[in-house]
């Protein structure tokens, strides 16, 4: 028996609120979305989340930033082959390895060779667990001069390595090749043509009223991440209304750049295992290969306080978004949901 959009979202925030604190679950099918919200915004206020609530998006961001360099390469203002370095300032040192230099593809693709995480970083989470906002001194000054002492783990493009730093510094790049921010690029070349009102990276007052409080895995509160210059790894904000827009857009886009530059962050891909691969910004899996499991396209996020999923199916046009304000994952919920809308559930393609 075919089960009902809607019941699923529900089901699924309830199941996560009651292991932690609030969530929000959007299932979309084709052009139709159901969004649902459950438990508490934080433990000491009464609202239930919902779908205009705002939350940290985590790594979530990373396909943003992706989209805003196939929108920048589609109007010829990057390449996506071109070095990062032509994109930074004249004295900083960008480290290469075998004769290979990163490029804007590669830290897009996590295939850079780059860390997971900013030079002396690592060192100082492990002298100070429980630093409640990690990424708050990596500005600028201190990414480049940190990179001019990175040693790449592997030569760019030979494989995939997660790296948060290689996200943060194509955020970086791309906005100062724009001649802007990072929240500026990224609502001028994703939020004004989508019409998303609520992505943003900083929460002003008339949204803070919104703006759901994280908490760790205890339910306890913690302060909020400001992710500085390495923004563009996953420093935005944003609501269920504006995730479900953003996803949908994968499949039924307006014509134009816009559609161009979604197609072009499908087209390029690096394999990362026998049945998974990774995109610009995306990454992709086909679940159950061997029995004719769909293809999924998604990307999870996390902070100190909050944890998130986006994830569709483009050839059943069916989608999953997941918030949650706490740390603990909301992955396992979220896959298995968007598993089952696509079995159950199939939107008709465009004409």
């Amino acid at each position: 028996m075919t089960q009902d959009p809607g019941m699923l979202a529900q089901e699924t925030a309830d199941r996560l609120a009651g292991d932690g604190v609030g969530a929000v679950v959007a299932t979309v099918v084709g052009g139709h979305a159901e969004i649902r919200g459950a438990g508490r915004v934080a433990v000491d206020r009464p609202d239930t989340p919902g779908a205009d609530t705002l939350f940290e998006i985590g790594s979530v961001t990373k396909v943003f930033t992706a989209l805003c360099l196939a929108r920048l390469a589609v109007a010829g203002t990057v390449d996506l082959d071109e070095p990062l370095a032509a994109l930074l300032p004249e004295d900083a040192v960008v480290p290469s390895r075998g004769g290979a230099e990163i490029s804007l593809r590669h830290l897009a693709m996590h295939t850079s060779g780059l860390p997971r995480l900013p030079k002396g970083m690592f060192l100082r989470l492990l002298l100070r667990p429980g630093t409640p906002d990690p990424y708050a001194g990596c500005t600028a000054r201190v990414l480049l001069r940190g990179l001019a002492r990175t040693r790449l783990d592997a030569r760019p493009g030979e494989r995939f390595q997660y790296s948060n730093l290689g996200a943060g510094l194509l955020g970086l790049a791309l906005a100062r090749r724009a001649g802007t921010d990072y929240a500026s690029l990224v609502r001028r070349e994703i939020c004004a043509p989508l019409g998303l009102v609520d992505t943003v990276v900083t929460v002003e007052a008339d949204r803070a009223d919104r703006l759901a409080r994280g908490h760790d895995g205890d339910r306890r509160p913690v302060p909020p991440w400001n992710l500085a210059d390495l923004a563009g790894a996953g420093g935005l904000r944003s609501t269920a209304t504006d995730l479900v827009a953003f996803v949908r857009a994968q499949w039924d886009g307006p014509s134009g750049p816009l559609a161009d530059a979604v197609r072009l962050t499908r087209e390029a891909e690096h394999p990362t295992g026998p049945s998974s691969w990774a995109h610009l910004g995306w990454v992709g899996h086909r679940p159950d290969p061997g029995q004719g499991g769909h293809p999924q396209i998604w990307h999870n996020g996390g902070t100190g306080g909050f944890s998130s999923f986006v994830g569709f199916g483009p050839e059943r046009r069916t989608a999953v978004v997941v918030l949650a304000n706490t740390r603990t994952s909301v992955d396992a919920a979220a896959s298995g949901l968007l598993a089952t809308l696509q079995r159950e559930h199939a939107a008709p393609a465009r004409p």
